[in-house]
């Protein structure tokens, strides 16, 4: 069984999330759907933000988020987005930092249920402390810094913090 679950967070914690229906693919159509539930729990949850329009979403490159319909629905809303670099998953906070904790607290447990699997997916992403986030925004800072200074060519070796 596999389930799908899209997250937004900041540095405060969990902004929204939601898995995605068996079933379903993640097209230019429902992306905008979920940017539209997201765009109301930031109104909800962070309303200091939503009011000065101070928040900015940042995305991955996945296709259903580089379409017209997507980038319309972005540019009507007047929504900023931080561009993700291709091919730089080291880059992006879901990819280094939230999904990989997921994994390892869920790793090598056995589900029977998918509605077991997001129950225990939800009781794990929401039990991640606010301090974690604040880390991770500044491990994501770190990250930009260091590409930028090697002018986005390609570096390996330490740790990425």
């Amino acid at each position: 069984m596999k389930v799908m679950l899209l997250v937004f967070f900041d540095w405060q914690g969990i902004i929204h999330h939601e898995f995605v229906p068996h079933g379903q693919t993640v097209n230019k159509e429902f992306y905008v759907a979920v940017l539209k539930r997201l765009r109301e729990a930031v109104r909800r949850k962070r309303p200091q933000l939503w009011m000065n329009q101070s928040w900015v979403l940042h995305h991955d490159n996945a296709p259903a988020h580089l379409l017209f319909l997507v980038r319309n629905f972005l540019a009507k809303n007047e929504m900023t987005v931080v561009p993700q670099s291709p091919y730089s998953p080291d880059l992006a906070p879901g990819d280094f930092f939230l999904f990989p904790k997921l994994k390892s607290t869920l790793k090598g447990r056995r589900f029977n249920t998918i509605n077991e699997i997001q129950k225990n997916s939800t009781n794990e992403l929401f039990s991640i402390p606010k301090e974690a986030f604040q880390k991770a925004f500044q491990s994501w800072q770190k990250r930009w810094e260091r590409c930028v200074a090697s002018e986005g060519n390609y570096f390996e070796g330490d740790k990425l913090e």
